[in-house]
């Protein structure tokens, strides 16, 4: 197998990079007969800590064809890893590991209460039975994910489940992300200390310091929030008696201030099709996070919190290589000059 080599500007800092792809893993020291791929700006690969696929649609059971092409999908838009908190099923056991496809942690099936969630989806354990399923859950994966809230009449999870489950699935080595668009689920959460808040529309400003301090991450999924309060207030009336609006309306107050109070902003899209990583990182922008950390949230920020080291000897062997500095010109984010996962060009 012929060893890639890759050269240029390496982020976060900018500085000179030359490396080579010993097997799956990045070295400095040079290689005999190394083919240089590229050049330019590296990053170390774009992360999409929060997509959910191989289902088209909400409801439908995993599909191996459906899982494939949203996989290839994420991979040509340069990303190299993705977070999965919540499956329509158990995905196949080449999920994360084939040639064509992104490394990926999961969660499994959403975890959620009675009555709550997309019918067809997910589990729905009795309370005093879910702490042991999430913990379950993230002993085989690393992950788990619960819904804690849904519609603004449903029940908040109480924060002593919730609380008890945090406490096994670390039992276990495992990490607990939680779906949270109410202010009610947003105070149980943090309360809780769960490691990552999804979606966290509502969220009050005020838990943002105890998020930062415990090491609670933010995914707020930015881009088809966004987009979906676009749609409901194009119909004056239906915003005016809409949930939704409120929430939806502070979140990119919400994202910009996590980022400003310390607390780990993860980007991921929650949408199809997949492979939108750009425009969440480009959502964040607008929101008046920095090109640096919007883009950062999407790579090497993102990548640190699930486990992977950057562009260093030793790391995984995966980049995206861009012509110009992307934290620039964010043009450059839809069109990579290489992507390269596991030590291979794709």
């Amino acid at each position: 197998m012929t060893v890639l080599r890759i050269r240029g500007f390496g982020l976060p800092d900018g500085e000179p990079v030359d490396l080579y792809a010993d097997g799956d893993r990045w070295t400095s020291d040079p290689v005999a007969g190394a083919e240089l791929v590229a050049e330019g700006w590296i990053l170390p690969g774009l992360v999409d800590a929060h997509t959910h696929p191989g289902a088209e649609e909400p409801g439908r059971p995993l599909d191996d064809g459906v899982l494939r092409a949203d996989l290839r999908a994420h991979l040509e838009a340069g990303v190299t890893l993705i977070r999965a908190p919540g499956l329509a099923g158990d995905p196949p056991e080449w999920f994360g590991q084939a040639d064509d496809s992104p490394r990926a942690v999961h969660a499994g099936p959403w975890i959620a209460q009675h009555g709550q969630f997309m019918v067809g989806w997910g589990r729905r354990p009795d309370p005093v039975d879910l702490p042991a399923v999430a913990a379950e859950q993230a002993a085989r994966t690393g992950w788990a994910k619960v819904v804690i809230d849904w519609q603004p009449d449903d029940d908040v999870m109480p924060v002593e489940v919730l609380r008890e489950a945090v406490r096994r699935v670390h039992a276990v080595g495992g990490r607990l992300a939680v779906h949270s668009q109410q202010a009610a689920g947003g105070v149980v959460a943090v309360e809780a200390g769960v490691d990552s808040v999804e979606h966290g529309m509502g969220l009050d400003l005020d838990l943002l310091p105890r998020m930062a301090k415990q090491g609670t991450a933010l995914t707020p999924t930015l881009s088809v929030i966004t987009a979906s309060l676009a749609k409901i207030t194009a119909d004056p009336e239906r915003a005016r008696d809409s949930w939704y609006v409120p929430g939806a309306s502070a979140h990119a107050r919400l994202a910009a201030a996590a980022v400003e109070a310390g607390v780990t902003v993860l980007a991921g899209t929650d949408t199809r099709p997949h492979g939108g990583i750009a425009r969440e990182i480009g959502a964040l922008v607008a929101a008046g996070v920095s090109p640096h950390e919007a883009i950062g949230a999407a790579s090497w920020t993102a990548r640190s919190y699930l486990g992977l080291p950057g562009l260093v000897d030793g790391a995984p062997a995966d980049a995206v290589v861009f012509d110009a500095d992307p934290r620039a010109d964010l043009g450059q984010l839809v069109k990579p000059r290489a992507v390269i996962v596991r030590g291979r060009l794709r």
